[in-house]
């Protein structure tokens, strides 16, 4: 019998907020491929099963005995785990000031600036300690952080979101760092623009027009001039290189953040 060529057949790997959007691509491309995936996410029931093999654990990312509760979980099922997809994560478009004076609610306030930092920037924190605790018993291990353009370049009326991809970028690089002497790996991920996740609702769109200054509908963009390759990304374009950071494959390739923006930011 031949070997695939990614080898993650029958691999653990835990994805944090895999049941929808994004998350859930990763989910699904990597079971494609006969990977034991774990879908960590606020929104399921533990036990659950999907067709393709997924295991759900309901898990609060922002709750340290949550996230401990998963690993302990996962660890007890499966006898293991081998990778993590750091995925959970939340955007609010918000002004810093609302210098137009007519939505006070599109301006930066505390609660608001608490919830984004606590999914994701707190959250991944907790998450990857916890299963690197796991990793440190087995002598290896892949991370992949879920960041975001956003994180590189900045962004108009999100700021604190890009702020936090920017802090998960840094991570990516530090525990690079602390861990490579430990056989772990932790690299990050920054999609751009890409197709609807199914996710984005009337109230998301509303706020970010408001904070750029435009209409829901003025938001359209013409992709064959913004991208250089004059398409959005496709979700599973995304799921298909976390599949690949997380095999053996990419077993030389540790602490950096991979765009996958069409061409249109920096690498």
């Amino acid at each position: 019998m031949v070997a695939s060529w990614l080898g993650l057949e029958n691999k653990t790997i835990i994805v944090t907020g895999g049941a929808s959007g994004i998350g859930k691509h990763i989910s699904n491309v990597l079971a494609n491929v006969g990977a034991q995936v774990i879908v960590s996410d606020l929104n399921v029931t533990t036990g659950d099963v999907e067709e393709n093999g997924a295991y759900h654990v309901q898990t609060d990312v922002t709750k340290k005995e949550s996230v401990e509760s998963l690993v302990h979980h996962v660890v007890e099922k499966f006898g293991t785990i081998h990778g993590l997809v750091n995925n959970a994560g939340v955007n609010l478009p918000r002004l810093l000031v609302d210098f137009r004076g007519e939505k006070p609610e599109y301006e930066l306030n505390e609660k608001d600036f608490d919830f984004m930092i606590n999914v994701n920037v707190k959250g991944l924190f907790l998450t990857t300690q916890a299963v690197v605790r796991e990793f440190l018993k087995n002598k290896s291990g892949v991370i992949v952080n879920i960041s975001s353009e956003a994180g590189m370049e900045g962004s108009n009326g999100q700021s604190v979101y890009s702020a936090t991809k920017g802090a998960v970028n840094g991570f990516t690089r530090s525990w690079a760092k602390e861990l490579g002497s430990r056989h772990i790996r932790v690299v990050g991920v920054a999609p751009g623009i890409n197709e609807k996740t199914g996710l984005t609702t009337d109230a998301y769109n509303e706020a970010l027009a408001y904070t750029r200054g435009t209409t829901v509908d003025g938001l359209g963009t013409d992709y064959s001039k913004a991208i250089p390759l004059g398409r959005p990304g496709k979700l599973d374009d995304i799921g298909n290189l976390v599949a690949y950071l997380l095999s053996n494959r990419a077993d030389y390739i540790t602490g950096t953040t991979v765009n996958i923006t069409g061409g249109k930011s920096r690498g």
